[in-house]
């Protein structure tokens, strides 16, 4: 239209920008004639599809779900449909996957930083689990096994997975049923490396069963509640880690019977200081003032009573058996709130005016790596004098013996299966709730998601570490969500005074999976030294500051800070425009509510207990879909819980 007012264009130019993939592209355009080119070609669609009438169309249009399906291509044979489906949907841009990763602006820095998170958020809680495995299988479970099992299956997934961005691991959960199968194995007298391969093979069984006949269908019932829930629930675990680990060390070098014998002693010296000085004040003054021989009877009582309150022979001090190391407690808590403070600070560089925008945001993608190195030097160097206890290594752990399952008996075989099913349960909703999160609308993503294949991937990968009894990983939250964050290109916007961070654009690549995994698997060669240089605590600080990183964006947190907030300084989020106070609060706290009962059963003290908690997670979906309704309108749930 030549006749448009200068409104009109500039109105034009708004319309044309609001589509964040497009406006990413005229980014990264090279050249004025590119980015003329590409406006002409957008303006031109616009036109076309306006003068067509269709104009709510998209320019990307992505189905409802992953999980739809087009009836007129849908096989009868509903046994490997879904997977064959995924397949269609990610084969085409399996090459893609590869060349993302090197091409684009700022692509080589923000890989390069995405390898790097992924290597120490992964190779440092597997020392954690290692020496945790370790302790809980006296031996048969340790660091260099996991270590292993972290190489292999990130390798395999990230070359053989549907969905690239997913992170596995060994987690907390998985450690847990290790010691319940080690404590089963023991009480009935079975070999422990046979139950626990005969085990994982149930599970991959069941889950291999599982994608084949598509139920990872199940998921297009998993709202933004359940992944919140469960996303809120493994921060919770990761700081209890964490915490657990600071007061033990405080309960071994701090709260001692060395120590408080010694502050014990400490008084007495004190007092018994205190009480020889009294009575030779006392005799230098009356000896001033009475006659000689009044001052001689009582500076003679005075060095009677100077000699009954000397401290007693340190005989009980030196009974006690132990050291006192309170210096090891305070560098413990002082290591691992200065890993937090340091990886936060530099996490969120970005808002504060120093240096500049490219710097700031080197600074913010590197927080995780730098905060570790910089405390491990302050803890292994600045502090050496202080000998903190390194974490326990087995060199001559044996690695490829397969299991001997021949060995168990049928009752132990039956009994593999039941716990292989829990397992199989656990595993599906941790896998599925964290591609969920990887895939959620907000990331942007464009390739789609893959759920059954992925989760064939991961039943396959944990068949062939059950073989030798090596430890099982599954996708880990909240490693996969920062793992697409490490990747994308964020915007910041201010209304009303809030900012509001917005991804633009991921990288959907396979190249910082693989990088990353094959620098934990020559992590293995870096054993026992220079990874002994990472104090234990600084272990512990990651576990905190990945789980305070995984809060951002999590609206279940959100709305329980509001409870604390001044109505008027609300945020102008979409839910608070459109839904009452009251139900807001309501359904925060059923979603509260459902929290405390997956953390009275996931740290339960009782093992058994814990075995439970797949089977909660499960009901989670029917809660939300059937109870919840009831409490709260359909048409409140549908802006509170979704995407």
């Amino acid at each position: 239209k030549a006749t448009k007012s200068t409104l009109e264009t500039a109105r034009t130019f708004s319309t044309l920008f609001t589509d964040l993939a497009f406006r990413h592209q005229l980014i990264a355009t090279s050249s004025k004639d590119a980015f003329r080119q590409m406006l002409r070609e957008k303006a031109a669609q616009m036109t076309h599809e306006h003068g067509g009438g269709d104009l709510g169309k998209h320019v990307i249009q992505l189905p409802l779900t992953v999980f739809d399906e087009d009836n007129s291509t849908a096989s009868r044979c509903i046994v490997g449909r879904s997977l064959l489906g995924d397949l269609k949907r990610r084969l085409p841009h399996y090459w893609s996957d590869y060349k993302d990763g090197f091409t684009g602006p700022k692509t080589p820095h923000k890989v390069t930083a995405a390898i790097f998170f992924l290597y120490f958020a992964c190779v440092l809680p597997n020392l954690a689990f290692g020496m945790l495995n370790s302790d809980n299988t006296d031996g048969a479970i340790g660091v260099k096994k996991i270590l292993f099992s972290q190489m292999f299956g990130g390798i395999a997934f990230a070359l053989l997975g549907g969905q690239p961005l997913i992170v596995l691991l060994t987690t907390a959960p998985l450690a847990l049923y290790t010691k319940i199968i080690f404590s089963i194995s023991e009480d009935f007298g079975l070999d422990f490396r046979a139950f626990f391969a005969c085990v994982g093979l149930w599970n991959a069984g069941f889950l291999v069963l599982y994608s084949l006949f598509g139920v990872s269908r199940l998921m297009k019932w998993s709202s933004r509640s359940t992944e919140e829930i469960f996303s809120l629930f493994i921060t919770f675990a990761f700081s209890a880690d964490a915490l657990k680990d600071c007061l033990k060390d405080f309960n071994t070098n701090y709260h001692t019977d060395a120590c408080h014998a010694h502050d014990a002693s400490s008084n007495t010296t004190t007092m018994a200081t205190n009480n020889s000085s009294i009575p030779a004040t006392i005799g230098t003054v009356l000896s001033s003032t009475l006659p000689v021989g009044a001052a001689y009877n009582i500076a003679t009582n005075t060095s009677i009573l100077n000699t009954s309150s000397r401290a007693p022979p340190a005989a009980d001090t030196a009974a006690v058996v132990g050291e006192c190391m309170r210096e090891n407690s305070i560098l413990f808590l002082l290591l691992m709130l200065g890993t937090v403070w340091a990886g936060l600070t530099l996490f969120n560089f970005t808002k504060t005016p120093y240096l500049t925008a490219g710097k700031r945001e080197i600074l913010a993608d590197y927080a995780l790596p730098l905060s570790v190195l910089l405390v491990s030097f302050f803890g292994s160097y600045v502090f050496r004098d202080v000998k903190l206890k390194p974490f326990e290594y087995d060199p001559n752990e044996a690695m490829f013996e397969v299991a001997p399952m021949t060995s168990l008996p049928a009752g132990a075989v039956i009994a593999a299966a039941g716990l292989g099913f829990s397992l199989s349960l656990l595993f599906f909703m941790d896998q599925n709730i964290s591609s969920a999160l990887v895939n959620t609308p907000n990331n942007k993503l464009q390739k789609g998601a893959a759920y059954h294949w992925d989760l064939f991937t991961v039943a396959v990968i944990n068949g062939f570490l059950s073989v030798f009894a090596f430890p099982w990983v599954h996708a880990a939250l909240p490693h996969s969500p920062l793992h697409v964050r490490a990747l994308a290109d964020v915007e910041e916007r201010v209304e009303q005074g809030h900012v509001q961070q917005i991804v633009v654009h991921v990288r959907e690549t396979r190249v910082s999976g693989i990088v990353s995994h094959v620098m934990i698997g020559l992590s293995m060669f870096l054993l026992p030294r220079p990874l002994t240089y990472i104090p234990r605590p600084v272990l512990d600080g990651l576990f905190l500051y990945v789980a305070i990183t995984a809060l951002y964006g999590n609206q279940l947190f959100d709305r329980v800070m509001l409870l604390f907030t001044e109505q008027a300084a609300y945020p102008p989020n979409h839910y608070i425009r459109r839904v009452p106070q009251r139900k807001i609060h309501a359904f925060t706290g059923l979603q509260l509510l459902q929290l405390v009962v997956l953390c009275v059963f996931g740290f339960s003290p009782y093992p058994y207990m814990k075995m439970v908690f797949p089977v909660l997670l499960m009901f989670l979906m029917p809660i939300r879909h059937k109870l919840v309704p009831k409490v709260i309108e359909p048409r409140y749930l549908q802006t509170l819980d979704g995407h």
